[in-house]
């Protein structure tokens, strides 16, 4: 009972400290204009939300709009000739663009007949997921099954060797991986890109989850479970931002948002799905790495348990 109230405790706790008014943390704006429409944009930004923006500059429009689109910004205004205008991605999820839509009335410059710049997006949200929960949805659906997955195989087959454990847990995270993909994208449409590739990250992240609840099980044996749901289903989620980006998350979990399984996974899903693969390569890199090491560190207590149990035996 004290565990379990403890996990809803601390998911409580994580959940409101970081989501109960979340702001957006110097949020990158990408400006393609002259020297003093830039200057007088981030005057005016400054005054909406005094840490909210953060200006970066570009030569021309078209490299502007292209920041938009890998994710390097999260709006731009284009006023390298022609008529001035704002575009944003709708891909961002609804605060973002809450938070964009009155950038246009800081038009500056502009003549007494236009009070307000053309605010395009450029990168909507697909028609299956007109809110931008699916990434979200998908990805929390499949680190809660590697949770329960590695936490499963300790208490039904606690005696399973190595092999017959890394053995499961691939077969694991394929079928949940290719499940997940053929509902998500296939069935509801709802996740634009790849199938495989959808498959494949989702696969790689309840993977690396379910690893390292085996391992953290392997170590601490019931308090491990414990662990492996304040880390992985709390921290792990609260991490990923759910449909915020990183810059909504406070100064204490943003850093989570790189390391962590269903932060790196979120937003490689992001990427293929709408971002020209931003995050991709990252999250590929990053879920492999935590399978690999709990892997090799479930290998190497293995065999330390196996020499102990020799040298137990061989004792008259």
């Amino acid at each position: 009972m004290i565990s379990v109230l403890t996990i809803g405790l601390v998911f409580v706790s994580v959940f409101l400290a970081a989501f109960h008014t979340p702001q957006a943390h110097r949020l990158p704006v990408a400006v393609a204009a002259s020297d003093k429409t830039a200057a007088h944009f981030d005057v005016r930004l400054q005054r909406v939300s005094p840490d909210g923006f953060q200006v970066d500059r570009y030569p021309d429009n078209a490299s502007a709009r292209r920041a938009v689109e890998h994710r390097q910004a999260y709006a731009a205004l284009l006023a390298d000739g022609g008529k001035p205008k704002i575009v944003y991605a709708g891909a961002n999820g609804p605060a973002v663009s809450a938070l964009v839509a009155p950038l246009a009335s800081l038009c500056t410059g502009c003549h007494p007949s236009e009070k307000r710049w053309p605010v395009i997006d450029i990168l909507p949200l697909s028609s299956g997921d007109s809110r931008g929960l699916s990434v979200f949805y998908a990805s929390f659906g499949l680190v809660l099954a590697g949770f329960l997955f590695g936490q499963m195989t300790y208490q039904v087959a606690p005696r399973l060797s190595f092999g017959q454990r890394v053995s499961s847990l691939a077969l694991f995270a394929v079928v949940g991986g290719l499940a997940t993909a053929l509902i998500a994208s296939t069935a509801f449409g709802a996740i634009p890109g790849p199938f495989l590739g959808i498959a494949g990250l989702v696969a790689l992240m309840a993977g690396a989850v379910a690893a390292a609840t085996i391992l953290l099980i392997r170590i601490f044996g019931p308090i491990g479970v414990l662990l492996a749901s304040i880390f992985m289903i709390v921290m792990g989620n609260a991490s990923s931002g759910g449909v915020l980006p990183p810059e909504f998350l406070p100064g204490w979990l943003k850093p989570l948002a790189s390391v962590m399984p269903p932060g790196v996974g979120v937003r490689a899903l992001d990427g293929i799905a709408y971002f020209h693969h931003d995050g991709l390569v990252s999250g590929v890199v990053v879920l492999s790495a935590w399978i690999a090491l709990c892997i090799a560190a479930l290998f190497f207590l293995d065999r330390i348990a196996a020499s102990a149990a020799i040298l137990h035996a061989a004792r008259p």
